[in-house]
């Protein structure tokens, strides 16, 4: 048999021991290989090094290997003083590379890493083996991987931004100052001008806050606020005034106030854009308990980008938490229709994981308002796991629900931006809400929940001097995990946290609960505990609805005063 790059002379050429395997690892090698001479003429080439030059195999043999392939990033022809393979080829010593440009047939330019290994003949140098790879898909790959990593620090950013709006919104009763707290916090962040509009009892607009950050700092415009001339107008196309008589968030720009204005608050704004130099703004409306309460209108001036659908969505949401905090500070006297509203905001719908079943419940304190400090959350995680919280923030008034939101959002914003085990994120957010929260103490447990796709579940979880978590086996076996346990938040101390996981079998019952669930004025916590357990055993057949509300009722006891927070998953 005869192959190409071995010569056969007259005889029926017979491979040598071993040689087989050369010669398929030659021709079958997913990299390009060419062997040259002393003189860098290219001997053979495989066939995948051709289809990655895209050259025909003739075109390689006896070419010079530096002029047919070395290029410049720039596609010009490479001087052989500065070309590396030259350079390992003189020393006669193996030499890699990942950063090498080579021509291709059609002219356009392929990076290439390359492995350079010189052969002996006679004990001289004869020549080298040149094995070389496309760097072109996995440089595609890190841009992809580092794009998506940019988005995750995008985001992780912008909750970290709307933890931050939250606390500042929640920090105060003084609906002015809470609104200028809010303005210096989303400028320069999201855009170099802050302007907040809110309705009075007759429809007139009161500009109460001006801010625009220039030079590092911010500088309150108090000549443009005040009350704008005339009352709201129902008729007006003005991006402002739709936005005050309830239109959803929009992008608007100086081309929206080009023309004649249809009223005396057109005017004004148009005003206001040839005086800033706006190119680019987002109005969103600030909603309360009673419909439209203001709006919060974000422009970019020196900021060049304009607005996005990503950014109009976020400001939505901060306009949304700021409107909340506009109607909690003007409905003061009506505290129970706002803690309702608020607590609908605050207790997210719970997400749609694949095998998973979820319930939760929010039962609130009989004598209090209709929230408190206790919470639960869960939500998924980019990688695909699932986040499991149950928390309580001391007190069950809006003072108490104010805080837990601080605590939620807070916790939220780390989870995402950290990607730690539980106990080292809880130390992180102890240690936030001490200096810049005025959160009182807190107790949680942090839970990370894994598996599915033929892999068992896992949990994984730290516990902040919480209840303990239950686990419910589908035979009815039941069982507290005292494991990963820890000191409360806002202690100020800093005892080191631990971790616990566990594997959950298939149909097990995982229950995280508050501590209104077991404790009882003249009751034992132990007996609460034995309660809970024994109920949860007898009840974990039902449905996982059914079963939640047969534990509110059957297990919390009838003189608590406290609020109750529940949240149950049950594994496939």
């Amino acid at each position: 048999m005869t192959d190409p790059g071995y010569p056969s002379g007259d005889a029926e050429y017979r491979p040598l021991p071993g040689e087989e395997l050369l010669h398929a690892m030659f021709y079958g090698l997913d990299a390009g290989v060419w062997v040259m001479d002393s003189g860098g003429r290219i001997l053979v080439v495989n066939p995948r090094g051709a289809e990655i030059v895209r050259m025909p195999p003739e075109r390689f043999i006896g070419a010079d290997a530096h002029e047919l392939l070395h290029r410049e990033a720039d596609g010009s022809q490479q001087p052989r003083s500065r070309c590396p393979l030259l350079a390992a080829m003189a020393e006669g010593l193996p030499t890699r590379t990942q950063g090498a440009w080579f021509r291709r047939g059609d002219g356009s330019l392929l990076r290439v890493g390359w492995l350079l290994a010189p052969y002996l003949v006679g004990g001289e140098q004869a020549g080298a083996v040149v094995t070389f790879f496309d760097l072109s898909a996995q440089e595609e790959e890190a841009r992809r991987r580092d794009a998506h990593l940019a988005a995750l620090r995008k985001r992780a950013e912008r909750l970290s931004l709307v933890s931050e709006v939250t606390t500042v919104l929640t920090s105060t009763l003084d609906v002015r100052e809470a609104l200028r707290r809010l303005v210096r916090l989303v400028a320069p962040r999201l855009a170099d001008w802050a302007v907040v509009d809110l309705l009075g009892d007759q429809e007139e607009v009161l500009r109460v806050a001006v801010v625009h950050h220039e030079n590092g700092r911010h500088v309150n415009v108090t000549e443009l606020e005040g009350r704008l001339p005339d009352q709201l107008s129902w008729d007006s196309r003005s991006p402002l005034q739709r936005v005050l008589r309830g239109a959803p968030s929009l992008i608007a720009g100086p081309e929206d106030y080009a023309g004649v204005p249809d009223s005396a608050i057109q005017r004004v704004q148009g005003d206001l854009f040839r005086f800033t130099g706006i190119h680019s703004a987002v109005m969103a409306p600030l909603r309360g308990g009673r419909g439209v309460l203001g709006a919060l209108t974000l422009g970019r001036a020196d900021q060049e980008q304009p607005f996005d659908r990503e950014d109009l969505e976020l400001i939505d949401d901060i306009a949304r938490r700021a409107g909340l905090a506009v109607d909690n500070a003007q409905l003061y006297d009506r505290q129970r229709r706002v803690s309702e509203t608020m607590q609908l905001h605050l207790l997210t719908p719970l997400p749609r994981v694949e095998g998973l079943e979820m319930a939760a419940r929010y039962l609130p304190a009989p004598q209090g308002s209709q929230v408190g400090g206790d919470w639960y959350d869960a939500f998924v995680m980019p990688d695909g796991a699932t986040t499991l919280v149950i928390g309580d923030v001391i007190g069950h008034d809006l003072q108490a629900a104010a805080s837990m939101s601080q605590v939620r959002n807070m916790l939220r914003a780390f989870v995402w931006d950290q990607r730690e085990v539980p106990s080292l994120i809880i130390d992180r957010l102890d240690s936030a809400l001490v200096h810049i929260s005025d959160v009182p103490m807190a107790t949680l447990v942090l839970c990370r929940l894994e598996g599915g796709g033929g892999e068992p579940w896992v949990v994984r979880w730290s516990n902040a001097g919480h209840p303990p978590p239950l686990v419910i086996e589908p035979d009815g076996e039941a069982r507290f995990l005292w494991e990963g346990h820890g000191m409360l938040l806002g202690t100020e101390a800093s005892p080191p946290r631990v971790d616990s996981a566990v594997t959950l079998a298939p149909d097990t019952t995982f229950v995280l609960y508050t501590d209104g669930l077991v404790e009882a004025p003249g009751q034992s916590l132990d007996t609460g505990l034995e309660r809970l357990r024994q109920r949860a055993a007898g009840l974990v057949g039902r449905p996982l609805g059914e079963f939640c509300d047969r534990l509110l009722v059957e297990v919390a006891p009838e003189e608590s005063a406290d609020d109750i927070a529940l949240l149950v998953v049950r594994v496939p």
